[in-house]
């Protein structure tokens, strides 16, 4: 992540270096552009009279104007300092139109009714570029975290907000392309609108898929809920199902309601609609990172090459039979075993992993001890794990027990789909390098039971999560009320 975050700051600098110096070497003047609609006018084009500049100081003087295809377009070269209205008359002498500009301590002539300044078109570029490389190193860091260091929060961050900086850079590059190719119709001020409303702007284009995935979400809890109890664990994808469609309704409240007000109401309004873009957006980039990488996890296929399988225990029955989805993880383990086995004649050490329970008769991992060898396993190549009371400790107490048989072993766990990428995480804070293979789940019992994997790993950060929202709301909230 500090890699990724310095590389993004690297290239900003540089962008930002390519701007000063284009705007030092020959970017000198500000190109005016001004619709025309005056009908007298626009039938004597070319012929148009010229433009006259009514100041009280000599800020600026003008270049040659030039007609285009309904605007007059005339460069602006600053003289000193201060402040200059420029009035737009016509052949009978009326006045058709008034701009009005400031110059700069640097020279740099700002237009005050189009938001357009010296060299706009340049940091226009420089920011497309900007956030289309953001997409691109995130992009470049997801796809990098192989193996083990798959399994990390960052890779989640490089998921789900690459998508919101190459949604942002695409359209960047839309406002920009049309700002170059009819600039008179579409000035700055679409782009200030496009950069300070990117947040909003995501949540409108992404509001069909958040609503088909709310929608299937819903469906798939529903089918939970004919085969488990309605206790809170198994509503978790109705909850996030109904905050979603939730979320997503208040915004489409707010996004196209009719406003009345005045110019700072307006900020205000467009700065709320921002802020509660940002949040929604953030938290859907988090989603959406988080089920990408759960997935890919989920469908890892690691080499065959490991020296011991750690199995991840859970409930079993009281007659020390295992239920579907322990056994899902335990078949999983014994299918990649004997497919290592034939396939380069390599023998894992397979370690159960699992305390007991207070409602369970023995410890879980002495009841997949079993079934294995039910399932043909020589007990001499199982090492049972018996303390542990959570993932943690299953990582923790496991590499204990490889450390004291082979330290520099390759170890892979097994544990069911949903489970895989937050036991890596888990892995890697205990200082295991572990890869992970994930057993099949029902259909209906995989959605919700993912989510709670999402909370669970949101959980362990929330500090570092509201940090991290509150400094991106600041700064989506202050473009607002800067740029309107």
């Amino acid at each position: 992540m500090k890699q990724a975050a310095k590389q993004i700051a690297f290239f900003a600098l540089a962008l930002i270096c390519f701007c000063a110096v284009c705007r030092m070497t020959f970017l000198h003047s500000y190109t005016l552009r001004i619709p025309v609609y005056d009908s007298a006018v626009r039938e004597n084009a070319p012929e148009t009279p010229g433009i006259r500049l009514e100041t009280e100081a000599d800020t600026v003087h003008l270049g040659k104007e030039t007609w285009h295809d309904g605007f007059l377009s005339v460069s602006v070269h600053p003289d000193q300092p201060g402040k200059a209205d420029l009035r737009i008359i016509n052949a009978n002498g009326d006045e058709i139109s008034v701009h009005l500009l400031h110059v700069g301590r640097l020279g740099t002539v700002y237009d005050l009714q189009t938001g357009g300044f010296t060299g706009d078109t340049v940091v226009l570029i420089a920011v497309t570029l900007f956030w289309l490389a953001v997409s691109a190193i995130m992009l470049w860091h997801y796809f990098q975290a192989k193996g083990t260091a798959y399994y990390a929060y960052s890779t989640i961050y490089f998921a789900g907000f690459s998508l919101f900086a190459l949604v942002t850079g695409l359209l960047m590059l839309r406002v920009t392309a049309a700002h170059i190719l009819w600039p008179a119709d579409f000035s700055m001020l679409a782009a200030y609108s496009t950069i300070n409303g990117a947040s909003k702007q995501f949540m409108m284009l992404t509001m069909p898929l958040m609503a088909a995935f709310a929608i299937a979400l819903a469906v798939s809890n529903a089918a939970l809920l004919r085969h488990e109890r309605a206790q809170l664990q198994n509503v978790l994808s109705l909850i996030v199902s109904g905050l979603l469609l939730l979320g997503e309704g208040i915004g489409f409240a707010l996004f196209f309601r009719d406003f009345m007000g005045s110019e700072w109401e307006g900020r205000l309004q467009n700065t709320l609609e921002n802020v509660y873009a940002t949040v929604f957006a953030y938290f859907e980039c988090m989603l959406a990172g988080a089920v990408i990488c759960g997935i890919t996890a989920a469908k890892n296929q690691p080499a065959m090459d490991k020296d011991f399988i750690i199995i991840l225990g859970c409930w079993f029955r009281k007659d020390g039979t295992l239920p579907p989805l322990l056994r899902g993880r335990v078949d999983r383990a014994l299918a990649f075993w004997r497919q290592q086995k034939e396939e380069t004649g390599k023998e894992a050490i397979l370690i159960p992993s699992g305390g007991q329970g207070k409602d369970e008769s023995m410890p879980e991992a002495e009841a997949m001890r079993r079934y294995l060898i039910s399932q043909g396993i020589p007990e001499s190549i199982i090492r049972a794990e018996t303390q542990s009371k959570n993932t943690y400790e299953n990582m923790t107490f496991s590499k204990a027990i490889i450390e004291e048989i082979k330290a520099e072993g390759k170890p892979l766990f097994a544990t069911t789909n949903y489970h895989v990428f937050r036991s890596g995480v888990w892995a890697n804070q205990a200082g295991l390098h572990a890869e992970g293979i994930g057993g099949k789940t029902k259909w209906w019992f995989w959605p919700n039971a993912f989510m709670r994997e999402c909370v669970g790993l949101m959980k362990r950060r929330w500090k570092h999560e509201i940090l991290l929202l509150l400094m991106v709301m600041a700064f989506f909230g202050a473009l607002s009320m800067v740029l309107g």
